[in-house]
């Protein structure tokens, strides 16, 4: 009932945000419902969601980015994804205004939604995808279904939705099923999923997912049922896909390059707290070949702390080459750089040491919460398996793994994790579990108690008689 409530509140953003962002914005909601217990707990949840729908909804009609408002945030359906981050400007107040009348509206139609028969099953069809950047291209075809059946099978109606016969029903879980046994990480999971669908379709449970876009979010809850892997999933396009994996356009770059500069390559601050602390607030790890001098540059200014915060509290991930950069100011050798998302190569060290930096003996802080998923959490596991960094604030999202993407037929397709590499720390990693801070406090308390931390361990080794840090 909850989730039906939010799927029709989605449909008062845009239709770009809509579907650049719907499917995770559902996924958040739902993991939120599963943590939320108690009538209290779930009021909070509601009165936090009409808030945030009475700012952001108004901020995405007045403020969208050009890049999705021109539909440039389109997956590279090849592997990593493209990823265009939204402006962090406050709202104007005719858009508090707004925000106040679409949620008032919002709430009056609860009686009606609450008994609509329509309402629809997923928000996002495939568009911006996960911002971990770690998928890497699938070169493996699934027979492909003959072009008069998939014509035949996939017509759009008169309102642009895209329906789905029994034929491509099957066909499609068919394929994922076939998909799932040869190339998921865990084969007795694979298994299990597999001929679960199989089951679903033949009892006749997929029958009601007659739009492209519901039937391949029924299937993903199918595969998520069984192993709730926030990396694997199952997309429906309306727009037909490629047979082969495909390269970054110059547009694609061009935009990503733009959005990087608006964003300052999502390094938030940069600064030099009391006590000569560095603080730095990254939002991503972008990607390398576009942000490296901005990384460098960061680093440098905190090249005289004598202690460092790193806020990834609002971190979702992005490039292992750039999570590696990062921490190769922290070693003044090469360091092994565990990643469950590939086999052992040579960016699997740390090409540490950094010249000229001073920051590879200096105490780390690392800032978490539920919100530090994958590419940032590859950073704060490393750092704390090597016993390098303090984490601070909450057990972050548990999103390890990423998916290699597979072409189903025209308008299907699937991500799919398929490498688990040996940890050679623990034996395991951080999927669905997340990464335990060593000091556990709401995300919001982080800051104040990782300076309070800093500070008294740095005035101890100021009283030592060598400075050195204990």
């Amino acid at each position: 009932m909850s989730e039906k409530i939010y799927i029709w509140l989605l449909q008062l953003y845009p239709s770009q945000f809509r579907e650049a962002f719907g499917e995770e914005a559902l996924q958040l909601f739902r993991d939120r419902v599963r943590d939320e217990k108690g009538f209290f707990a779930r009021l909070r949840l509601w009165l936090d969601l009409l808030a945030d729908l009475a700012i952001s909804v108004p901020h995405q009609y007045l403020h969208l980015e050009p890049a999705l408002a021109t539909g440039a945030a389109q997956p590279r359906l090849y592997g990593m994804p493209s990823f265009f981050v939204l402006g962090d400007e406050s709202p104007h107040l005719g858009a508090f205004l707004l925000g106040g009348v679409l949620t008032l509206a919002a709430l009056g139609t609860f009686s009606i939604l609450l008994g609509h028969p329509g309402a629809p099953a997923r928000m996002g069809t495939i568009a911006r995808g996960q911002l971990d950047g770690y998928a890497r291209p699938s070169h493996q075809q699934v027979p492909q279904p003959k072009p008069q059946d998939a014509a035949s099978a996939m017509n759009r109606s008169l309102d642009g939705v895209f329906k789905v016969d029994a034929a491509e029903r099957r066909r499609v879980v068919d394929a994922a099923a076939a998909i799932l046994k040869k190339h998921y990480i865990d084969r007795g999971k694979a298994q299990k999923m597999a001929d679960g669908l199989l089951a679903h379709e033949k009892n006749g449970d997929d029958d009601a997912a007659t739009d492209g876009a519901g039937f391949a979010a029924l299937l993903t809850r199918q595969m998520r049922d069984v192993s709730p892997d926030r990396h694997l999933t199952l997309e429906f396009s309306q727009n037909s896909l490629p047979r082969n994996p495909m390269g970054q356009t110059t547009e694609d770059l061009a935009r990503y390059r733009e959005a990087m500069k608006r964003q300052n390559c999502t390094f938030e601050r940069v600064e030099i707290l009391p006590h000569n602390i560095g603080y730095l607030k990254l939002n991503s790890f972008p990607d390398v070949s576009v942000c490296k001098p901005t990384a460098e540059a960061a680093m440098a200014s905190l090249n005289h702390a004598d202690g460092i915060i790193y806020d990834l509290r609002d971190n979702r991930g992005g490039e292992p080459e750039m999570v590696a950069l990062m921490a190769a100011y922290l070693f003044d050798h090469p360091e092994y750089w565990y990643n469950p998302r590939e086999n052992t190569t040579d960016r699997s060290w740390t090409h540490s040491p950094v010249p000229g930096n001073r920051l590879a003996d200096k105490p780390v802080y690392l800032l978490t919460s539920a919100r530090t998923i994958s590419g940032a959490e590859q950073f704060c596991y490393d750092l704390k398996m090597l016993r390098r960094a303090t984490l601070v604030g909450e057990t972050t999202g548990g999103a390890a793994h990423s998916g290699v993407w597979h072409r189903i037929d025209d308008h299907f397709g699937m991500g799919i994790p398929e490498t688990r590499p040996i940890n050679p720390f623990s034996g395991a990693d951080w999927e669905e579990t997340g990464v335990e801070p060593d000091i556990k406090v709401k995300a919001t308390d982080a800051l104040g108690a990782a300076k309070k931390l800093a500070e008294s361990r740095l005035l101890k080794a100021r009283k030592q008689p060598d400075g050195m840090t204990p």
